[in-house]
């Protein structure tokens, strides 16, 4: 008999089927009433879900047999992952698989806010080039920027930058000497050195708005901000009111703490670049997670060793 998972999102077509060829599915992300869903699959002994969606107490408590959480995502922050292990239930995640496209995200934002691409598009099409040439722009070559995070995504961003001229600074939680690029033990003196800072960390309690207003103005009304990590990790008020002031120069944002809510002052603001959380979000790393969700599932339910565990 097909073990029984709860979906809490929709995945692609040719994974639900994929899904559908191994396990009897609950699909929670159609179901007007929740609550009966749940009740109806207290025999689920797994949950597929997302990052953003992610696995609470409450979800796994209504399902008493869970076994499993495998979730399509680098950030497990919206999975409680103390609760999973407490209960014993595996938590599985997808890393490595989107490193390249989160990365190639954040220097696309980079270039596209020191470059001015946005304005650029529309300089062209409101034509306004017929009048006069566009201002000039800024240059990546040369400059420092700071990565908030030097793990997998982090480093992948870092060969990035060098390959576009740049120089490369970090703080992370603990120094990595096997590194090229300078270590920041303080986020501020970071910021202050840095005419970039990428954010890349980790989301949940322990990062929640670790970009202060005190980092922002380090940065400066020069500097600019860069995040494909989460919303929460910035101070997104001070954000806000450092752009809106000139203390900061300027951001693009692939992620917000409000999510798909925007802060309505930033949709004005042209030295802002907004992405609706899409750094992994190409046709064929999607595909690749959402694989390795259903592999993890696979694995744990034939009794092998899981592919990619939260460690």
């Amino acid at each position: 008999m097909k073990p029984e998972i709860v979906v809490v999102r929709p995945y692609m077509p040719r994974i639900i089927a994929a899904l559908e060829q191994d396990f009897v599915l609950h699909r929670l992300w159609q179901a007007e009433d929740k609550t009966a869903l749940l009740e109806q699959a207290r025999a689920a002994r797994g949950i597929a879900t997302t990052g953003d969606a992610g696995a609470d107490a409450a979800l796994m408590d209504a399902l008493p047999a869970l076994e499993i959480v495998a979730c399509m995502g680098v950030g497990v922050d919206a999975i409680d992952v103390a609760h999973a292990r407490g209960r014993g239930v595996a938590v599985t995640y997808t890393p490595d698989v989107l490193n390249d496209e989160v990365a190639n995200t954040a220097v696309a934002l980079l270039l596209a806010v020191t470059r001015r691409i946005c304005d650029g598009d529309r300089y062209v099409r409101e034509g306004r080039w017929l009048k006069a040439p566009m201002a000039l722009t800024r240059s990546v070559v040369g400059r420092r920027c700071g990565i908030l995070g030097l793990g997998r995504i982090g480093k992948a961003i870092a060969g990035r930058v060098e390959a576009l001229g740049g120089e490369v600074l970090y703080h992370a939680r603990n120094e990595q000497p096997d590194q090229p690029y300078r270590y920041y033990a303080d986020l501020v003196e970071l910021a202050r050195d840095s005419d970039f800072l990428i954010v890349i960390t980790p989301g949940g309690a322990a990062t929640r708005n670790l970009v202060t207003r005190e980092v922002l103005d380090a940065l400066g009304p020069e500097g600019t901000l860069i995040n494909v990590a989460r919303g929460s990790v910035v101070d997104e008020p001070a954000l806000v009111a450092a752009l809106s002031e000139g203390r900061l120069g300027a951001a693009g944002l692939d992620v917000f703490a409000d999510e798909p809510h925007v802060p309505e002052a930033l949709l004005a603001m042209e030295n802002v670049v907004l992405q609706p959380h899409v750094g992994s979000g190409t046709e064929e790393t999607r595909g690749r997670m959402c694989g390795l969700v259903v592999d993890n599932l696979r694995a744990h339910f034939a009794g092998k060793p899981l592919i990619t565990p939260v460690p």
